[in-house]
């Protein structure tokens, strides 16, 4: 069987039993869309591409633990293992500022002031570079919730705030996202 066509079950089975052919199937399949997910989190490339080492490293010595569910799960494991990876590389750097809960603010009722459609002409690389232009702590409560589907619970956790201090954070995040959305039309729309 070619190793390139192995399905996700067979690829974490091989890969859990040391196959280096299976590892190197696995590190050419995925690696591109963690290092894109990296990026997402620390905003500079040559990190990114570390923290995708990393994160595939910790996958091949921990793949014995994932439990196949069914296509797509092994994708979704490896995101999650490497989203993990990133949160904990930006706490070691200090760049994931920890919010003391009497900072904590209610989430603002925000009110969108940009045009559905005009939205949508822009491009996902500027949307991508407004993202990563984020600082630190709203880019990654930002990813963790919206694009990576974590609960404000779950993003607690990793992060040791409150469940009110993520939605807090996800709405001044969402609220600077809209700013610099608006600021682009306003500057392309003329």
């Amino acid at each position: 069987m070619k190793t390139d066509s192995l399905s996700e079950r067979e690829l974490a089975t091989r890969c859990a039993a040391k196959d280096r052919e299976a590892q190197g199937v696995l590190y050419t399949r995925y690696a591109s869309m963690l290092y894109a997910l990296c990026f997402r989190y620390v905003g500079d490339r040559e990190e990114a591409q570390d923290l995708m080492h990393d994160s595939m490293i910790k996958a091949m010595d921990s793949i014995g633990t994932f439990r196949y569910n069914g296509e797509g799960s092994l994708n979704a494991w490896l995101r999650r293992l490497t989203v993990n990876v990133s949160i904990d590389r930006l706490r070691e750097m200090s760049k994931l500022r920890l919010i003391p809960l009497d900072q904590t603010t209610e989430p603002d009722t925000l009110k969108a002031d940009e045009d559905d459609d005009a939205v949508d002409t822009i491009p996902a690389q500027v949307m991508m570079d407004m993202v990563v232009g984020l600082p630190s702590v709203k880019r990654a409560v930002f990813n963790m919730y919206c694009i990576d589907g974590f609960s404000h619970k779950e993003i607690a956790e990793k992060m040791n705030i409150t469940e009110k201090g993520s939605a807090s954070i996800l709405a001044k995040a969402r609220a600077q996202l809209r700013d610099s959305v608006n600021d682009y039309l306003k500057r392309t729309m003329q």
